[in-house]
């Protein structure tokens, strides 16, 4: 399917997790071409990149790099919206902790330094790059080690991308998210006897990314934001290191 030159775009890398599903909603009800990269396809897109499972990060990220200069050609997008990651407990000491490594590494670092790179490919003079850190990783996380080092590793990247020469087009921004808890379905499952007011609903991130998109409340290049909810009410923080 060609890409109309005229549509406003967004690629979506993570775009079947919870999170992401509800940036591809968000974006098609406001009529945006929207493309999910991920290891399996989301039917509510325009179109979807399938990313093959490798146990080699070049290989990997050829193939996604490749794949996607096929599909979008010389079109650049105004977005590129890093929600890919996930979770594992247990310290240094735990049994899983080497599998936990890798589990981390591949979703969260993995997946930043291939939606970094695409950003200084495709997207737009002025457009926006976002990576999903966490406000755990700006501090020591002893019982969830692995997690806490990947988080970590995007938080320094997105500083990386803030300064000069980062690569990133002129006028563009990088911006990392640091929230303590999602309200996702999952969550839900795996806790549910915790306080939801103090979990950050995924349409508020969806709607603060399209803010970010158009100029609104945009953080500057390079920083990362605590994504705090309180009693329901969900503020924006900037992280000071």
């Amino acid at each position: 399917m060609a890409v109309a030159a005229e549509t406003q775009k967004v690629l979506v890398y993570g775009g079947r997790g919870a999170l992401g599903s509800k940036c591809v909603e968000y974006f098609r009800s406001k009529s945006w071409w929207v493309a999910c990269i991920d290891i399996v396809e989301n039917e509510d897109a325009n179109e979807s990149v399938i990313v093959k499972m490798s146990e080699s990060f070049t290989e990997q990220s050829d193939q996604v790099t490749a794949d996607v200069g096929k599909l979008l050609g010389e079109t650049k997008v105004d977005a590129i919206l890093c929600v890919a990651g996930g979770w594992a407990g247990g310290s240094v000491k735990a049994k899983s902790f080497y599998k936990s490594c890798d589990q981390m590494w591949k979703q969260s670092v993995w997946t930043s330094a291939i939606s970094s790179n695409l950003a200084t490919r495709h997207l737009k003079e002025g457009g926006l790059l976002t990576l999903a850190g966490a406000k755990a990783g700006l501090s020591g996380t002893p019982g969830m080690a692995a997690y806490g080092m990947a988080k970590a590793a995007v938080h320094q990247l997105c500083q990386s991308l803030g300064g000069e020469k980062s690569g990133l087009p002129a006028g563009s921004a990088a911006v990392a998210i640091l929230p303590v808890t999602l309200d996702t379905p999952a969550n839900r499952t795996s806790m549910p006897n915790a306080d939801f007011s103090s979990w950050t609903p995924l349409e508020f991130i969806a709607n603060m990314f399209y803010e970010w998109i158009i100029g609104k409340n945009r953080p500057k290049s390079g920083s990362l934001i605590q994504v705090i909810t309180t009693g329901g009410k969900t503020e924006l923080s900037p992280a000071h290191l």
